[in-house]
């Protein structure tokens, strides 16, 4: 079973976002991100991502502040490759990559063109299983 573990973020100021969801939520910092910083609460890996100049990737127009997309952890990325396409997901980008502390996302869009990631190898920060606490 998939488990949803990231969400990418565009935001015009990723130190006072972080600090924001530090404050907030009492998120930790996983790490630095290519455009911005990794959160964490112990489970979710929320990336805060500045892309300045550049379009925001997913087809949003530059300046665009919000989620980009979502990230889900995967037991298999063949078989949830499958899964997506006959449920009518389409390829968007990117590829599985090994190694050590690699940490890879390939892109889809859903049937109505939201951009997700599926990975194997999950996102700093999060955790892919969590034990449900009975209540």
């Amino acid at each position: 079973m998939a488990k949803l573990r990231h969400i990418a973020i565009s935001v015009t100021d990723t130190e006072a976002a972080a600090q924001f969801f530090e404050k907030a939520f009492g998120m930790t910092r996983a790490g630095n991100a290519q455009r911005g910083v990794y959160m964490t609460d112990g489970v979710m890996n929320v990336a805060l991502l500045d892309f300045k100049d550049e379009p925001v990737p997913g087809g949003f127009p530059k300046g665009h502040c919000g989620v980009i997309h979502f990230g889900m952890w995967v037991d298999n990325l063949e078989e949830a490759e499958e899964q997506i396409k006959a449920a009518g997901g389409t390829y968007l980008t990117g590829r599985k990559e090994t190694g050590p502390d690699v940490y890879y996302e390939v892109k889809y869009r859903t049937p109505e063109k939201i951009v997700f990631d599926i990975t194997e190898s999950g996102w700093k920060g999060a955790v892919k299983d969590v034990i449900p606490v009975n209540t």
